[in-house]
């Protein structure tokens, strides 16, 4: 009898990363989550980052988010690494640009694999990795009037 991780259907899909995208309208949980989905995944997690009416102790007013031009060929390079290191079925990213308003969704991840510890594993590296190394620049106004960029 063959051992369950012999099954295909517990390795990684021959090519995962179904969504990479940098948008300047409203991200749609829906869109990632259906373009992660897969018969074979036993867990899928999902990460969504939403504007906040504070940071840093201060009050937000207005948030933009702009990026370089190289923003969707690094987003591919993370999803390479992610899918390079679990058994990942399927695997999406959108992040948004431009002027947003609190309660906005910034940025939406998904990540579904066999089971679901490589699933949260997986999502977790996907997400903190755009966040640290995905030329993205958020550049906040604050209710005292001060301004700070942020970003990778």
């Amino acid at each position: 009898m063959a051992s369950t991780n012999d099954h295909p259907g517990e390795q990684a899909a021959q090519d995962p990363i179904r969504l990479l995208a940098v948008r300047d309208t409203p991200l749609s949980l829906d869109e990632v989550f259906r373009a992660v989905g897969d018969d074979a995944a036993g867990g899928t997690a999902l990460f969504v980052g939403t504007v906040r009416d504070h940071d840093g102790g201060s009050d937000v007013e207005a948030l933009g988010y702009s990026c370089h031009p190289s923003v969707e060929g690094e987003m591919r390079r993370i999803a390479e690494k992610v899918t390079g290191r679990f058994p990942v079925r399927a695997l999406a990213a959108v992040h948004r640009v431009g002027d947003l308003a609190v309660g906005d969704l910034a940025v939406v991840v998904a990540v579904s694999c066999p089971h679901r510890g490589e699933a949260f594993e997986a999502c977790r590296m996907l997400i903190d990795d755009l966040k640290h190394e995905v030329p993205i620049w958020k550049h906040q106004t604050f209710a005292d009037g001060s301004e700070e960029w942020v970003g990778a």
